[in-house]
């Protein structure tokens, strides 16, 4: 019988996406993600990001079968410790979908830490706090992150309410623009699509929304 350990690697995300790498990659996602992100700051520089990613129904509703481990029909942080860790250690090799950059220069980051899972009205929420490798200044220009599945197989979306916070310790007048990507459009789907037949892959990238945060110099 599969234990909660082997269902939970069966079910971590780098799980799904190494299953679609094995088959023929489709121009259309089969997860989706709402994404929030809060980005640290400690003496004037930003450390990293807190996020908090809600999957959809049909992933939390698969995730979580056979975790019930006391048979109360709820789900606690406890019971879904052990997927919590595999979803974590499996997004490792995906650099966890998060893309921080300063100009064009890609910032690297270190490895996630203070993460949990949710179960909240039968849908999953993966929290968890992951630093840059190597602090930067608050006040460096041109300072932005995308966080994407470039395969588009998993759909990544900054929630619409509030999708970016800073928190405590950011310069004051910091400003933070979201892009407005097009992929909620149909036009753009086909063009996604097109895109990937075009040239196989990454249709993630063109997709993605950035964000970019600028403080002013003191």
């Amino acid at each position: 019988m599969m234990n909660s350990i082997q269902m939970a690697a069966r079910l971590t995300l780098a799980a799904v996406i190494a299953a679609a790498a094995a088959t023929t990659a489709a121009a259309h996602p089969h997860v989706w993600v709402d994404v929030k992100s809060k980005v640290i700051y400690d003496s004037g520089r930003v450390t990293g990001f807190k996020n908090a990613w809600t999957f959809d129904e049909g992933y939390s509703t698969m995730a979580i079968e056979g975790l019930d481990k006391n048979g109360d029909g709820k789900y606690d942080r406890e019971e879904l410790a052990e997927l919590a860790q595999v979803n974590i250690d499996g997004l490792k090799e995906f650099d966890y979908f998060t893309h921080p950059k300063l100009g064009t220069s890609a910032l690297k980051i270190a490895a996630p830490k203070d993460y949990w899972l949710t179960h909240e009205k039968g849908i999953l929420t993966l929290h968890f706090t992951l630093p840059l490798a190597d602090p930067v200044l608050a006040t460096a220009p041109d300072f932005s992150f995308q966080v994407y599945d470039p395969s588009f197989y998993i759909a990544f979306e900054l929630n619409k309410a509030k999708p970016v916070t800073l928190a405590a310790g950011a310069p004051t007048g910091c400003k933070v623009d979201v892009s407005v990507a097009e992929d909620e459009t149909a036009e753009a789907e086909k063009l996604g699509e097109a895109f990937y037949q075009q040239f196989g892959g990454d249709i993630g990238i063109g997709l993605a929304q950035t964000v970019s945060i600028t403080c002013p110099a003191s």
